[in-house]
């Protein structure tokens, strides 16, 4: 990693001058150019007065998001086979993130796992089938091409109502899956 770099990126980002930069910190000018240029290195305590300034941690300056990866296929997905319901993370180690995308498949009468209740919101998408979503003591019949979007604020789940395999592709923020 090329910290002088990603001060300098950051900075930019943030948009601040090396005088800005260097006054929020107590540090010269001259000492933040040399050290975006890789001229010197800062000590652990004025990193985290330099990250502190730029609005990041220490652990989110060093995160490695250079090559993170950002488009996924089928050997990406973990998969989940039950009995009566397959369950699809189709994007790996998303509880990382604020949204968890899952595509779950339904047997025919299968039903999902309930979710408790929990602060966030959810989307779904039906992408063949006809499930019902049970929301709290109220249910939704949702057809392929209907989506649906609910706060967590009540128990819920998916049942499959037909007579074939129904494929939902559900969005959770924050991640609950």
């Amino acid at each position: 990693m090329n910290i002088g770099q990603r001060i300098k990126r950051l900075r930019t980002k943030n948009g601040l001058t090396l005088e800005e930069l260097a006054s929020r910190c107590e540090l010269t000018k001259g000492f933040i150019s040399q050290i975006e240029r890789d001229l010197t290195s800062p000590s652990i305590a004025t990193l985290n007065d330099i990250t502190a300034a730029l609005g990041v941690s220490l652990a989110e300056f060093f995160a490695n998001d250079d090559d993170e990866k950002l488009v996924f296929s089928m050997d990406d997905f973990f998969i989940d086979e039950r009995s009566d319901t397959t369950i699809r993370w189709i994007v790996p180690n998303a509880q990382k993130n604020a949204m968890e995308p899952i595509e779950i498949h339904l047997q025919p009468q299968a039903q999902s796992f309930v979710i408790e209740p929990h602060e966030g919101e959810e989307f779904g998408y039906v992408l063949a089938g006809r499930i019902a979503l049970v929301d709290g003591d109220k249910r939704y019949v949702v057809k392929k091409g209907q989506t649906f979007y609910i706060r967590g604020s009540h128990e819920h789940y998916l049942e499959n109502i037909a007579s074939t395999t129904a494929k939902v592709l559900w969005v959770c923020t924050p991640p609950i899956f």
